[in-house]
């Protein structure tokens, strides 16, 4: 049986990213309020691996996750794409005239403007996860109030589903990291995993002219494609930046080539992990 920390409650959507990414698999889930939790959980047991969101496609970057990881020590593993479909639902003896009050996450709430500003009648109150707030009203019967969550939360907690696909834009993608201990990543990995086609690496610049563009030249020339790069500042110093970078590539020994040569040109180059390119669930 794996142990899986992931932010949020059962049936959230890190809960169904984790059970999709290891579909088959017997899973413990450990629920973790925090990122900083997922985290801890994953040092307090190197067995543990940790599933957390690190962008959408509507929302963009969770930048403090970029840090928590960089920090963490632990390796990118793999990743999963996850189709966000969200739903509006109540109390099961209720309906759309008892609703006074909408309960979700604050990325789910901005996530579904369109369909809330349809409803102006709902006072909007944000909370810490999607599923928890459907579990909240489900175990403490609020009358009157109403959640954003997935369909499988809603059934989990018993809950009414009033409107299927809220949110505003269809293509609405989260992206989840599988993070594990160093020590344990390559077991992880297991036989049979397809080969690494992607890395995320982090490094800081020297604060001169051209420093980033010459580190793009060289990687455009050993033919590594750039799928997402994010400037952070660093703090305590002024105007100096880390870049989280994401690249795809076709053939690892060019990869290598294309690290060894940018890494004079960086501080602190930091491989935070290599894996293969995330399925999505559509």
């Amino acid at each position: 049986m794996k142990k899986i920390a992931i932010q949020g409650t059962t049936g959230s959507y890190h809960d169904i990213a984790a059970h999709n990414y290891f579909e088959g698999e017997e899973l413990e889930i450990i629920c973790c309020p925090t990122f900083e939790e997922v985290f801890a959980s994953v040092r307090k047991d190197s067995r543990t691996i940790g599933m957390l969101a690190i962008e959408n496609t509507i929302a963009g970057s969770l930048l403090y996750n970029n840090e928590l990881l960089r920090q963490s020590g632990t390796q990118i593993i793999g990743e999963y794409k996850l189709r966000i479909s969200h739903s509006f639902v109540c109390l099961p003896d209720e309906d759309w005239e008892d609703l006074t009050e909408v309960n979700s996450h604050p990325i789910a709430l901005m996530q579904c403007r369109e369909f809330l500003n349809r409803h102006p009648q709902l006072k909007v109150v944000e909370s810490e996860d999607t599923a928890r707030s459907a579990e909240i009203i489900s175990r403490e019967n609020l009358k009157g109030r109403a959640a954003i969550c997935s369909k499988v939360a809603a059934e989990r907690y018993g809950m009414k589903v009033l409107q299927e696909g809220i949110e505003t834009n269809k293509h609405n993608f989260t992206r989840f990291l599988v993070v594990a201990d160093p020590w344990q990543a390559d077991e992880l990995r297991g036989h049979g995993t397809p080969k690494p086609d992607k890395a995320s690496i982090v490094f800081m610049l020297p604060h001169t002219e051209g420093s980033l563009s010459q580190v793009l030249s060289i990687l455009s020339f050993y033919n590594i494609n750039l799928t997402k790069i994010q400037s952070l500042p660093i703090i305590g110093r002024e105007w100096e930046y880390q870049f989280y970078v994401d690249i795809a590539f076709g053939d690892y020994l060019r990869y290598k080539q294309a690290i060894a040569a940018i890494t004079p040109l960086t501080k602190e180059l930091k491989i935070l992990g290599e894996y293969a390119e995330g399925k999505s669930n559509i």
